[in-house]
């Protein structure tokens, strides 16, 4: 059940409706909806969906079409009629039986009414058909966007979901007494730079505060690392980039039990087995 419902809300069923899969996507969902009656049920209501949406939505022949279409028949009857005249007094002369000459006059006029009538049935018809096709790209496009729209939503949701989160740990975090938050100033290389860092001692928790994050940014070739002062040596806690995490506040780094300050430096890209003091960008002590 899981499953199915999973299926259906990627939007793909709307897309095999529309015509918009390959071949190898058109029997993947074939499959599926032969394994799960709910996904079959689901293609029906997109397929009546689509159906009423053209319906309600097909364009109506212009006002006055068929009378003027009807005109032009009379018109064109008119000058077949002339036509007929003239062919009906040479064919006197020729002495030709008149009888057989106006049956077969009546003949081929009432055919020519028939094809101009199916002449303009089929313009009517094509107005109708291309009106009901506009309108249904017009409904694929509308799916297409509402499907993206629906994606955009989603990942705006989650985003908020997991700030929130955040919102809620940092204000749990401030108010517990066994964490200990550890500010970090900035050196001579970088004095305007700063950060926070909260520990949890008995835990052995480090936890960097994204939203109290004032680096210069790094470029993608480097990247900012952590560093635990444990009885004078430094201890690598992970290496992060100066707030390009999008929509996480907290970063969760390695775990140490014990330290006297924290330090970060700017190391290449993953990080460095011992710090470059000279790139050192900001430290701080821990208050006992």
């Amino acid at each position: 059940m899981e499953e199915s419902k999973a299926y259906i809300e990627t939007g793909i069923l709307e897309l095999y409706v529309l015509g918009q899969l390959d071949a190898h996507e058109q029997r993947e969902v074939e499959g599926m909806a032969a394994k799960y009656p709910e996904i079959k049920a689901e293609i029906s209501a997109i397929e009546i969906a689509v159906e009423q949406y053209a319906v309600q939505h097909a364009i109506q022949p212009t006002k006055g079409l068929d009378q003027q279409i009807f005109e032009k028949i009379i018109v064109h009857s008119n000058s077949v009629s002339a036509e007929e005249e003239i062919f009906s007094a040479a064919d006197h002369e020729a002495k030709i039986i008149p009888l057989q000459r106006d049956q077969s006059a009546s003949t081929i006029k009432t055919l020519r009414y028939a094809l101009v009538a199916c002449i303009g049935l089929l313009v009517v018809s094509v107005v109708a058909l291309y009106a009901a096709h506009d309108k249904l790209n017009v409904a694929n496009q509308q799916i297409l966007a509402l499907n993206t729209d629906k994606e955009k939503f989603a990942s705006t949701v989650s985003f908020m979901k997991e700030e929130n989160k955040d919102l809620q740990e940092i204000a749990t975090i401030s108010s517990d007494p066994t964490w200990t938050s550890v500010k970090l100033a900035g050196t001579k290389i970088s004095p305007q730079a700063n950060m926070m860092v909260y520990w949890h001692r008995k835990g052995q928790h480090v936890i960097v505060d994204n939203t109290k994050m004032s680096l210069p940014q790094n470029d993608a070739a480097h990247q900012y690392q952590l560093w635990a002062i444990v009885d004078g040596k430094p201890v690598d806690l992970g290496v992060f980039d100066a707030k390009s995490v999008s929509g996480k506040l907290l970063i969760a780094m390695k775990e140490v039990g014990n330290a006297q300050a924290f330090a970060v430096t700017l190391e290449k890209r993953g990080g460095s087995i011992s710090p470059t003091m000279e790139k050192m960008v900001v430290m701080g002590g821990v208050s006992i």
